[in-house]
Parts: C-alpha cells; structure tokens; sequence
C-alpha cells in the first residue's frame, strides 16, 4: 500500500489522529451533551451545533491565510495542535448541572468550542498542504489521490474508538454512583424541571419507571433524583473530554519527532522569490490561474450540500438513533463500565474507512492500469450520487415511524414496539461513509492539483471554508426533524445530493480540462 508512496505520508496521517479522536468524540456527544447538560431542544442544539462545525472549518482559512502570510507552516500546525488541547481542557473541567446560569454556564461552553475550532483551522488545513507539497515531488505525482486515500483512512483510525471511549467513559460514571444509561431520561429530568408536577401524565409515568429502572429501586424523591442523574451523565461527558487531550498531546509529539520528514512550503516560497521556480509555475498564466480557482470555487459551491447531508450524523442521525434504534440489544460489558448509547454509531463511519479505503484504492488501480479510472471531479460526482442513495434507504425504513414530536405521548411499551433494529443505522452509515470515500480524501486531492502553487495554504482553507457553509446549514436537520415526516425530513437530503450530483455531472468535462 506504502509503495511509491513519501516517507512523510505515515508520520502525518498518524500526526493528525489526534485531531481526529477528539472531532469523532465531539460528533459523538455534543448534542447529546448540550441537551443533557443545558436542557435545550433539538432546535436550539442545533444552533450550537452548526456553528461550532462551521466554525472548524471556517477557521482552516484563516489558518490558510496566517500560514501562507508568516511562511511558518510547521510552527502554525504545532501551535493549533496547542490552542486544540487548551479548548478541551476548558469544557472538559466540570460545572454544576443543572446549570445555575443558563447564559453564563452555555457561554463557557462556546468559548471552548470556539478555542477548539481555531485550534483546528490552524491545524487542519495547513497539514494537507504539508501532505500535498509531498506529491509535487515528481517521483510521486501520480500517486497523489491514493496518497490522500491513505491519509484519509489513517487519520480516521482514531476515529473508531473515540465514540467508544466516550460512551465507556461517561457510563462508568453513572455506574461509578449507582445509576444506569438510559437515552431518554436527561430530556425527561429536564421537563420535570421546568414542568414539576405540570408534566402530562403519560410523561410522568415514563419518568418514574425509567427512575426506578436506572436506579434499582423507586424513587420517592423526584426532585433529589432528577438533580443527580442530570449532573451524574453531564460530568460523566465532561470527563470524556479529558480523552481528546490526551490524543492530540499524542499527535503533537509525533509531529515534532518526524517534523523533519516533512516538506517546507515557506522555502518553496522562498524559493520561487529568487527565481528558482518551477517550469509548471513558470509556465502558468494569469488566465490560467484565473480559470483555476474559478474551477476550485465551483466544486466548493457544490459539496456544501453534501457536507450539509452529510454532517447530519452528529445531529438528526444521533437524534434518530436515540429516538427510533433498539439501543438495548448493544451492550459491551467491560465489568467497570458498559459501552451502550446512540453515540456508538459514531464508530461505523471511521471503522467503515478505514476497511474500505484499500479496496476501493485496489480497484481505482486495476482502472488506472487499463485507462479507464474516473477523474476526481467525476468520482465527486459519482459520491454524490451515493449519499442521495443513503438518504433514500432511510426515508424508506421511516414510512411507518411516528413523527418525532408525538413521542412523548406513548408509552414505553409502544415506543419499544416501533423501535428499528440497529442495522439499520449500520446500513445507513455504510452507503454514507462510501459517498465520502468518493469526495472528501479526492476533493482534497484535487484542491491540492488544481491549486496555484502560492495560493495552496488559502486554497486548502477554501475547500474546509465551503465545509463550513455546509456545516452552517446543519440545523435545517433538526427543524425539519422536530416538525415534519421523518420520511420527508430524509427526502429535503435525498434532493439535496442529487442535484449536487448533477450539478457536478454539468461540469466535469470543464474540470477535467482545466486540473490537466
């Protein structure tokens, strides 16, 4: 797999899996964790959600734009990897729950949300640039989207045990006092907060049995319970946070140690100013750069409806499920904790990564070799066409679910009837991962072909920036999920990737030739 492939390609990859871990642990719990901690509804999670994944993203610009001016490429990945760590530890310290000020306690959670993003838009973007400046070398250009595939699955390893680190770490708190999982109870603890003894019967009776259940015993006191299981599972995800440090301390001493196998782009820079430049750089006029990044602007302005679709696995797809998924029949017993949650499904993605990348590399090669591979703006376009596939599967294993805001009135006996088995989540999370397996590792192979060679850390920045404006739409996800049909909260998704996949397919012949 490693063959003909930089000495460089490994050390990065493994450099990034920290970055990885602790974004894998956020898509896992966030929502979760804001809705268990601050009481807040799917809607008002989603606000939250959208802007910190926006913001991520967003970020990788000016972390672009920072390393580009400074010429200090090395020294900005290092300093993300540092600001990344500062921003867990804050949202990992724990506060009172239920929180004693709504405002005060919910800002200092976005503040720390917002030190994690611009770590990571000093970090992200500027290591591809690093992983692409590799393959300008000419003894490896035409290795050059396998080696982004590579990257792409190693960075995710991390990413599969995150989700589990997470779940295994916040239930041995519960259980380290004496409580159960259960996925229903934060939502119900805080209705009987704002509610007391106003809560509808039906979701009085839910809340006592559910008590009794994670308990062991009946509860007399609803009021001393509800308090201690809502701060008992928030301090539990507080704890999990302290993982991600962790990981990214790992990543930064990889880096540090194999910085030396890394191309410099600031000396390449250098390089270009006393006239040493390329005859590829020479040769490229200013109409030619002009139809470049027209050409980069154009697929970015097309895969914010992916990323929009496809992100909705941290937000909508977790509410789903939590609310829909026979969570029971997944149990892990370690003897000190118990791996069991909807934030497990969060490993598929990774998992399905990291065994899929050599085989669709394998038959992406044999097409090489016989003159027929597809061009990275048509396996693009072909993703597309996948995800649009994902949503179609799960709008159809919706049509007989009741609609998200009618939950309430059932019991538990029925909400256990109509629950899904978690295959097909499974199912789900396959068809999507292999979608992304067409667009995200080759998009930013692309980005790094296509791009003017002075303009590669700011071009890097964009594709992450068109992320974000994806990312940003993500609460569509949870309006459409709390107020209309599941089957037609999947189907806006469903159009969303078509006519991406569509729009792409316009375009392709004029990408192919300008990516020459």
């Amino acid at each position: 797999m490693f063959k003909n492939h930089p000495k460089g390609l490994i050390a990065a990859s493994l450099a990034n899996m920290g970055e990885r871990f602790g974004f894998y642990i956020m898509m896992a719990i966030l929502t979760l964790f804001i809705s268990a901690k601050f009481g807040l509804g799917e809607q008002t999670t989603g606000y939250v959600y959208s802007a910190f994944y926006a913001s991520i993203y967003l970020l990788a610009l000016v972390g672009g734009i920072i390393a580009d001016r400074t010429k200090k490429y090395k020294a900005t990945i290092v300093a993300g990897l540092v600001v990344m760590a500062l921003g867990y530890v804050l949202i990992a310290i724990p506060t009172p729950t239920p929180v004693p000020n709504l405002a005060l306690y919910l800002t200092l959670t976005c503040v720390g949300l917002g030190i994690i993003a611009f770590g990571n838009g000093l970090f992200k973007g500027n290591l591809q640039v690093l992983i692409g400046q590799m393959y300008d070398d000419p003894r490896y250009q035409s290795a050059r989207d396998a080696g982004f595939q590579i990257f792409y699955m190693f960075i995710n390893i991390g990413g599969i045990f995150a989700p589990f680190m997470a779940v295994g770490i916040r239930n041995w708190w519960l259980k380290h006092n004496g409580f159960d999982y259960s996925a229903e109870l934060p939502a119900l603890c805080h209705q009987y907060l704002r509610e007391g003894s106003r809560m509808p019967e039906q979701a009085m009776q839910n809340l006592q049995s559910l008590a009794a259940k994670v308990s062991g015993n009946e509860v007399s006191d609803l009021q001393s319970f509800v308090n201690q299981y809502l701060d008992v599972f928030s301090r539990g995800f507080h704890y999990a946070f302290i993982a991600a440090v962790v990981m990214i301390c790992v990543s930064a001493i990889i880096f540090l140690v194999n910085q030396k196998k890394f191309p410099d782009p600031s000396k390449k820079e250098v390089s270009a100013q006393a006239g040493a430049t390329s005859a590829s750089e020479v040769q490229m006029s200013a109409a030619e750069i002009k139809q470049r990044i027209y050409a980069l602007f154009a697929v970015f302005g097309v895969v914010i409806f992916f990323w929009m679709s496809f992100h909705q696995n941290g937000y909508s797809l977790t509410y789903f499920a939590r609310d829909y998924v026979d969570l029971s029949v997944i149990k892990i017993d370690l003897g000190f904790t118990v791996i069991k949650g909807a934030e497990i499904f969060q490993s598929v993605n990774p998992l399905i990564v990291v065994c899929l990348t050599p085989l669709v590399m394998y038959i992406f090669g044999r097409l090489r070799e016989q003159g027929k591979e597809p061009s990275a703006p048509r396996k693009i376009a072909i993703g597309m066409g996948i995800a649009a596939l994902a949503y179609v599967f799960l709008m159809l294993c919706s049509l007989s679910l009741p609609n998200q805001s009618t939950l309430g009135s059932l019991t538990e006996a029925a909400k256990h009837d109509m629950l899904l088995t978690p295959w097909v989540m499974v199912g789900m999370y396959f068809i999507l991962t292999l979608a992304e397996l067409f667009i995200s590792p080759l998009g930013l192979s692309f980005v790094s072909k296509v791009a003017p060679p002075h303009l590669q850390g700011v071009m890097q920045g964009a594709w992450l920036a068109a992320t974000a404006l994806g990312n940003s739409l993500l609460f569509i996800g949870g309006v459409l999920y709390t107020s209309v049909p599941l089957w037609a909260c999947w189907l806006v998704f469903v159009g969303a990737c078509a006519a991406s996949m569509i729009t792409m397919l316009a375009m392709v012949k004029w990408l192919e030739r300008v990516a020459k």
